[in-house]
């Protein structure tokens, strides 16, 4: 049941302010709008040491709240910036400059009859409301993507990174305000909890919601808004290593879903193992991630290969986010199928294989976002895949799903052209009858 509280006149006026800036955003020429990504990659390279000092104090304040048990240790691990984390942003932000523009695109025309023409063409989804726990650099992702498509966006990061986002959202302002007559509005950050319920309960000014966190925080999201989420609320990821897998690329694709970023939630977190190649295939990757302090938890029949704690049922429903590991043997790769499609969150997916058959039985039966064959789970990424960041990852089946980047933030309408023409003139017993017929752009005259 949806339960919000109305909105303080502040907030109110925050909103409305950045729906008029969207406006204003949305009519601006593709090449400002890159101009203004730009001038954030120089803000972020010119303010490093800022960023930086703004966030190990976000740490230093947040570490007490491990040990108190009020912030996970994953959510801890998120909320790290580096040199080399901001350098990804940075590249991240240049990434989104590159993409094409979406915004005011023509898909298709078409003739309804003769001077009155039909056409669908792109615009932005208008006002988002972006929520995220931790991950700092999500601010950077999210508003770039958001100036790149012309919407709005009003950002509420997590307590634990609020120095950070301060710091972040200066910057983008900052840069923003070096272009003569840009709309700096269109990118606001909210800096408290009780904001987040005011905010959901906009639906008449926010167009879509998106949570980025723990599946508490996004079922709580969902829970109280009757505005559009987007997103996901577990990263449950498998990898399955069939009978005719390259063990050697096996181990190296299980150490690096698991080992490399395991807060991550295209992570894996469980390993299922066909049963011909278990007593080969176990005792290396035990060790190879017992190396890597991975703690392991297996079914009865993996634990007859390689030491490991004793897995229970809660343990295969469970997105750990630590270096925690659960193994399960399985008969066959419709065993395997069967335990995703039972277990999983239909986020990412992945099967090692050097036979084409299983490989195309697991791609199409798995019903995921995404699907791999002998590739990490750790490349579902809107910056891996091209898309230059994503502001989340989406489960649902409708699209957006997958990883979320400029495409998902658009939308269209519908322009119709006429001369005066009346539906009434399209029924009756001298009805004129419909064309229908698709045009190409040098072919149609719109000036009419």
């Amino acid at each position: 049941m949806v339960s919000v509280s109305s909105p303080s006149t502040s907030l109110f006026e925050q909103v409305r302010a950045s729906r008029h800036a969207a406006r204003q955003l949305a009519i601006l020429s593709a090449e400002t709008r890159a101009q203004a990504l730009e001038q954030i990659a120089l803000g972020l390279e010119a303010h490093a040491d800022a960023i930086l000092e703004a966030n190990q104090q976000d740490r230093q304040r947040a570490a007490p709240w491990v040990e108190q048990g009020h912030l996970s240790a994953a959510a801890y691990a998120r909320l790290k910036l580096d040199e080399a984390k901001l350098a990804t942003m940075i590249s991240s932000v240049r990434g989104v400059q590159s993409l094409p523009d979406l915004v005011g695109q023509a898909q298709w025309i078409r003739e309804l009859d003769e001077g009155l023409i039909l056409e669908r063409r792109t615009c932005p989804l208008g006002v988002l409301g972006v929520i995220f726990e931790s991950r700092p650099d999500a601010l950077t992702q999210i508003a770039s993507l958001a100036l790149k498509t012309g919407n709005g966006v009003l950002m509420k990061g997590g307590s634990e990174a609020l120095y950070s986002c301060q710091q972040l959202t200066q910057v983008i302002h900052t840069a923003l305000s070096r272009i003569p007559g840009f709309p700096v509005a269109s990118i606001q950050l909210l800096t408290t909890r009780e904001e987040i319920r005011e905010l959901l309960a906009l639906e008449e000014a926010i167009d879509l919601i998106i949570p980025r966190g723990s599946k508490s925080f996004v079922q709580f999201i969902q829970a109280n808004t009757s505005i559009p989420v987007l997103g996901h609320a577990d990263g449950i990821c498998h990898l399955y290593v069939d009978q005719h897998a390259d063990l050697t690329m096996a181990v190296n694709l299980t150490i690096d879903a698991k080992v490399t970023y395991p807060s991550a939630c295209n992570a894996i977190e469980t390993l299922l193992v066909h049963e011909q190649i278990a007593p080969q295939f176990l005792p290396q990757v035990a060790q190879a991630l017992q190396d890597q302090g991975v703690e392991l938890r297996g079914c009865d029949r993996s634990r007859q290969w390689a030491e490991m704690e004793p897995a229970t049922e809660t343990d295969w429903a469970t997105e750990y986010g630590d270096l925690i590991l659960s193994i399960q043997v399985v008969e066959d790769l419709e065993a395997a199928i069967h335990h995703i499609q039972t277990f999983g969150s239909r986020h990412t997916e992945a099967i090692v294989t050097a036979d084409p058959e299983v490989a195309e039985t697991f791609l199409t039966q798995v019903d995921a976002a995404g699907v791999f064959h002998n590739a990490s789970t750790r490349f579902a990424d809107g910056y891996r895949y091209g898309f230059g960041a994503e502001v989340g990852i989406s489960t649902q089946t409708l699209p957006p799903r997958g990883p979320v980047g400029i495409e998902g933030l658009v939308t269209y309408r519908y322009q119709l052209r006429g001369q005066g023409q009346r539906v009434s003139d399209y029924a009756g017993p001298r009805a004129r009858s419909f064309t229908h017929r698709d045009l190409s752009y040098g072919s149609a005259d719109l000036s009419s």
